[in-house]
């Protein structure tokens, strides 16, 4: 069952408004779980976790930018 447009931009607010910044604690407390890695690897390990987070939820912003294709 897909999402309709507007199905698609709220679910879109909810991630980028609650579910981003739970990522990126959750991201910073594992990294610090560990010895401090050198700034290239830590920048690396931050660089390759923020596009990680978004591959699951690809369908959902796509199109979010446009006007509603049912008007």
């Amino acid at each position: 069952m897909a999402l309709g447009y507007k199905a698609r931009r709220r679910w879109a607010l909810v991630i980028l408004l609650v579910g981003l910044p739970l990522y990126i604690i959750v991201a910073v407390n594992v990294v610090a779980l560990f010895d401090r890695p050198p700034f290239w690897l830590e920048l690396v390990i931050y660089i390759g976790l923020g596009v990680l987070w978004a591959l699951p939820f690809r369908a959902v912003f796509k199109g979010i930018g446009k006007d509603d294709p049912d008007r």
